[in-house]
């Protein structure tokens, strides 16, 4: 998904005759909210005495794509001024 974004492509999104503003900013807070909810998984993993490393890091990984796409997608939102 963030390559496709990389180059310039969004993904295929649900409701197509919504403006690409709306959608965006739908999917932005899907994302913020997935983001969220990594976070409060991770904190619980942490907090348990044996700790899964691996999912820790799967987690962990998986928040930072989220992030990155979030950042992306917001970018979009923002027009280019020229400098």
């Amino acid at each position: 998904m963030i390559s496709a974004l990389l180059r310039g492509r969004l993904p295929r999104l649900p409701f197509a005759n919504m403006p690409d503003t709306e959608l965006l900013q739908q999917r932005i807070a899907e994302l913020q909210h997935e983001h969220r909810g990594l976070d409060q998984a991770i904190e619980a993993l942490q907090d348990v005495a044996p700790m899964d490393e691996l999912g820790l890091k799967r987690l962990k990984k998986r928040k930072l794509q989220v992030k990155d796409t979030i950042v992306l997608l917001q970018m979009r939102l923002v027009p280019d001024v020229p400098a």
